[in-house]
C-alpha cells in the first residue's frame, strides 16, 4: 500500500505546456511552401488548383454528399439516444459557460464574416440562375432561400457537433490530448503517438488554414468594398493588406488575452450587433412579408432537406454550380469542422453529448435562419419588384450585395458604418480563434484546459494572413474556394475514422452505463442502514438531517474508508491481484482514500472515496449545521462520481459497496469482452486530475 501527498499525474498529462516540433514544423513548412508559391508562380498555381477541382467535382461529388449526410444521421443518433446522457467530462463536471455566452463563442466561431457576403448574394444568385428549372419565379425565389439555408444550416453544425464532441469526450472523459488523434485512440491504439498521429494532426491542421483563410479572404473583399462604400477608399491588393494586417493584429491582441477575456467578449458583442441589425431590417423593411418568409421557410427546410441531402443531381448535372456551391460549402464545413470542433470542445466541458449535439445543431443555426431568411428575402423582394439592377450587383459582384441592401433602407450611414465594425468582428473573432486551435494543435498542452504559449498564437494569426493574402493574389475568393474543395478531401475520410473511433468507444461506455443501472437497486439495498448494522430509526433521522463540516469527513476517511479500503486491498493482494491504495490530498485540504485493481490489459477498476464541498442549504436546520459549507463524502470510478454519499456508513457497509462495484466492474469486463483489451478505451485512464478541475478550491464548479 502506497500514501502519497500528491495526485497521480494522468499519462498524457506533461509538466509544461511545449511544443509538438514535429506537427509544428510539418505544418509551418507545408502552410508557408505553399504560400509562396502562389506567390511567385501565381500561373502555375491556379492552373493547377484549377484542374484539381475540376477532378474533385467530376469524380467525387457523390462522395462528399455521402459522408456529410452520414455524419449528420450519426450525430442525432448519438444524440436521441440514451448514450446522450453521457457528459464530456466526469459524470460530475458542470459547465464553465452560460447558454447565451457558450452560444455567442459557438456561433462566433463557426460563421465568420461570409454570412453576411452570401446572406445576400446567394439567395438572389439561386432565384436568377438556379440549378435546376427556370429562374425568376415564384417557385425559384421559395427555393433559393432553401438553397442559402441548406448550405448554411444543419449539415455544417452537425460536422462541428461530430468533430467537437470526439475531442471533448476523449481529453475530458478519458484525459487523452485535445487533439484530432485522440479519436483514433480506440482503431490505433498506442500508434496515435507516432507518425501515424503526427501525420493526422497536420493533416487536419492544413484543412483547417484553408477552410480558415477562405473566410478571411472573403472578410477582406467585404471590408474593402465596405470601406470603399463610406469613405471611397480604392478596392484593391493594396488595401487589403492593410486590412489583413490590421485583422491579425486586432485578432493578436484577442488571442493573446485568452478565451476567457478576448475572444468571449468579442463574441458577445458581435452576436449583440449582429441582431442589432438584424431586427432593424426587420422593422423597417416589410415585416409581415419577413415573417411569413421566416415561417415558410421553416417548413421548406424541415421539408426539403432529407431529399436535398443526397441530390447529386445524377440526371441533368450542373457541374459548375456544384463545384461552386455544394461541393465547395461542404469542403468548406469539413476543413473548418477540426478548428471549430476543437474550440468548441474546449468551451463545452461538462455539458453531455445530448446538450452539446443539440446546442450545436440548433442555437447558432435559429440565428443563421433568421438571418438568411430576413436578409434574403428582403434582397429577393428587391429584385422581384423589378430592380434589375441590385440583382445583377448581388450576382456577380457578391462582396457589394450587402452594402446595396442597406442602399434601400434609412439611416444609411449608421448602418452601413455597423455592418462594417460587425464584420469586422466576424472576422476578428475567426481569426483569432483560428489561431488558437491552430496553437493548441501544434501543442503538447498541461492538461486539456491550457492553451498554448502566446507567441505561437500569435505566429498562427501571421501565418493565416499570409496564406490568405497569397490566395487573394493568385485569383482571389474564386482561387480560395477551391483550394477549400481540394483540402477537404482527405479531411473527410478522416471523418469516418472518426465516427468509428466514437462508436467503438461509446459502445463501451454505454455498456459499463448499463450495467451500473441495472445493479443499483441492488446496491442500494446492501448499504442502506438498518437495526441490524446497530443503527435505530432515530440515528437513521439524524444523520438525513446531519451537514458534515470539514473535521467529520477528515474523521470519516481516517476511521472508516482507510480502513474499510485497506482490508479490501490487503485480501486482493494475498489473492495475487494487482492492487494499489493511496490516500492523497483533495482540494479542501482533505485526504482521499483511492483504491486501484489493475485487470492487465483491460479497463482498470476505481474506486475513491472523494469529499465535496457544498454550501449547506437554507432549510438545513440551525442546531444540525453550524457551518456554512458541509461535506459529501461521494464515490468516484473512473467515469466520475457516482452521485451518492457514502459519510456515515459503517466500516462492513462501505466494503459492501466496494465489492458491488468490483463485482460489476468484472461483469462488465466479461460481457464486452471479444478479444483481450477490447473494452480498455484507453489503457489507464485517470480522471483525479478531470476532479480537482471540477471541484476548485473545495466548491463544486457550478
Amino acid at each position: 500500500m502506497t500514501k502519497t501527498a500528491e495526485s497521480e499525474a494522468p499519462p498524457a498529462a506533461v509538466e509544461k505546456t511545449r511544443t509538438n516540433k514535429v506537427v509544428f514544423t510539418g505544418s509551418a513548412v507545408g502552410i508557408t511552401a505553399i504560400a509562396l508559391w502562389a506567390m511567385i508562380s501565381t500561373e502555375s498555381a491556379e492552373e493547377v488548383i484549377g484542374a484539381m477541382v475540376g477532378w474533385v467535382s467530376t469524380n467525387m461529388g457523390w462522395y462528399y454528399f455521402l459522408v456529410v449526410t452520414m455524419v449528420v444521421v450519426f450525430v442525432l443518433v448519438l444524440a436521441l439516444s440514451n448514450i446522450g446522457r453521457t457528459k464530456l467530462g466526469p459524470d460530475h463536471s458542470k459547465p464553465q459557460f452560460g447558454i447565451f455566452t457558450w452560444g455567442a463563442m459557438l456561433f462566433a466561431a463557426g460563421i465568420g464574416i461570409d454570412l453576411m457576403f452570401f446572406s445576400v448574394s446567394e439567395p438572389v444568385t439561386q432565384y436568377l440562375a438556379p440549378p435546376t428549372g427556370d429562374g425568376s419565379t415564384a417557385e425559384a425565389a421559395r427555393q433559393a432561400l432553401v438553397w442559402t439555408l441548406f448550405h448554411y444550416g444543419i449539415t455544417g453544425w452537425a460536422l462541428y457537433a461530430l468533430m467537437g464532441l470526439a475531442l471533448g469526450y476523449f481529453a475530458y472523459r478519458h484525459n487523452l490530448p485535445l487533439s484530432i488523434r485522440s479519436a483514433l485512440y480506440p482503431i490505433f491504439g498506442k500508434k496515435i503517438d507516432g507518425p501515424l498521429g503526427h501525420g493526422v494532426d497536420i493533416a487536419a491542421l492544413l484543412g483547417t488554414i484553408f477552410g480558415i483563410a477562405t473566410s478571411l479572404g472573403i472578410g477582406v473583399v467585404q471590408l474593402n468594398y465596405g470601406l470603399s462604400f463610406m469613405f471611397g477608399l480604392p478596392e484593391n491588393l493594396t488595401v487589403q493588406i492593410a486590412l489583413i494586417a490590421l485583422s491579425v493584429l486586432m485578432a493578436t491582441v484577442s488571442v493573446v488575452s485568452g478565451v476567457e477575456k478576448g475572444i468571449r467578449r468579442l463574441s458577445e458583442l458581435n452576436v449583440i450587433l449582429a441582431l442589432g441589425l438584424m431586427v432593424f431590417i426587420l422593422i423597417a423593411g416589410k415585416t409581415s412579408f419577413l415573417l411569413d418568409g421566416i415561417v415558410q421557410n421553416i417548413g421548406d427546410v424541415l421539408s426539403r432537406f432529407p431529399a436535398m441531402t443526397l441530390d447529386t443531381m445524377a440526371y441533368d448535372r450542373p457541374d459548375e454550380w456544384l463545384s461552386g456551391w455544394t461541393l465547395f460549402f461542404w469542403a468548406w464545413w469539413i476543413a473548418w469542422a477540426p478548428f471549430v470542433g476543437l474550440f468548441l470542445a474546449r468551451i463545452s466541458r461538462g455539458r453531455t453529448i445530448r446538450q452539446f449535439v443539440l446546442g450545436v445543431m440548433i442555437v447558432p443555426f435559429a440565428f443563421i435562419l433568421l438571418w438568411i431568411s430576413i436578409f434574403g428575402n428582403s434582397a429577393l423582394d428587391l429584385v422581384m419588384g423589378g430592380n434589375a439592377a441590385f440583382g445583377e450587383v448581388a450576382m456577380n459582384q457578391p462582396e457589394r450585395a450587402f452594402y446595396g441592401l442597406l442602399e434601400q433602407f434609412p439611416w444609411l450611414p449608421a448602418t452601413a458604418a455597423i455592418a462594417t465594425f460587425t464584420g469586422l468582428l466576424f472576422y476578428v473573432t475567426s481569426a483569432d480563434s483560428g489561431a488558437l486551435v491552430m496553437a493548441n494543435f501544434t501543442s503538447h498542452l498541461k492538461d486539456a484546459d491550457s492553451d498554448a504559449p502566446k507567441w505561437m498564437r500569435v505566429f498562427w494569426a501571421v501565418i493565416t494572413g499570409l496564406l490568405t493574402l497569397a490566395m487573394l493574389m493568385v485569383g482571389g475568393v474564386t482561387t480560395l474556394q477551391n483550394a477549400t474543395i481540394i483540402m477537404g478531401l482527405p479531411l473527410s475520410i478522416l471523418l469516418l475514422f472518426i465516427m468509428l473511433g466514437v462508436y467503438k468507444a461509446l459502445r463501451v461506455e454505454h455498456s459499463l452505463a448499463a450495467s451500473f443501472r441495472a445493479s443499483l437497486p441492488s446496491m442500494i439495498a446492501g448499504r442502506s442502514p438498518d437495526p441490524r448494522g446497530g443503527r435505530t430509526w432515530r440515528q437513521r433521522l439524524t444523520r438525513a438531517m446531519s451537514y458534515p463540516g470539514r473535521r467529520q469527513a477528515a474523521r470519516f476517511v481516517e476511521v472508516v474508508a482507510c480502513p474499510a479500503l485497506a482490508e479490501v486491498h490487503d485480501e486482493l493482494e494475498s489473492k495475487g491481484a494487482e492492487v494499489s491504495l493511496s490516500q492523497t490530498e483533495a482540494g479542501n485540504g482533505i485526504l482521499t482514500a483511492d483504491l486501484t485493481v489493475g485487470l492487465g490489459d483491460e479497463r482498470p477498476f476505481k474506486y475513491q472515496v472523494y469529499p465535496v464541498e457544498y454550501e449547506t442549504p437554507s432549510y438545513a436546520l440551525r442546531s444540525a449545521s453550524a457551518e456554512t459549507k458541509y461535506f459529501r463524502m461521494e464515490v468516484f470510478s473512473l467515469e466520475g462520481s457516482h452521485g451518492y454519499d457514502v459519510m456515515g456508513y459503517t466500516k462492513d457497509q462501505l466494503i459492501t459497496d466496494v465489492l458491488d462495484h468490483y463485482e460489476r466492474h468484472l461483469e462488465f469486463l466479461h460481457l464486452n469482452r471479444e478479444v483481450p483489451g477490447n473494452t480498455a478505451i484507453t489503457e489507464d485512464p485517470v480522471v483525479k486530475d478531470n476532479w480537482d478541475a471540477d471541484f476548485v478550491g473545495g466548491e463544486e464548479k457550478r
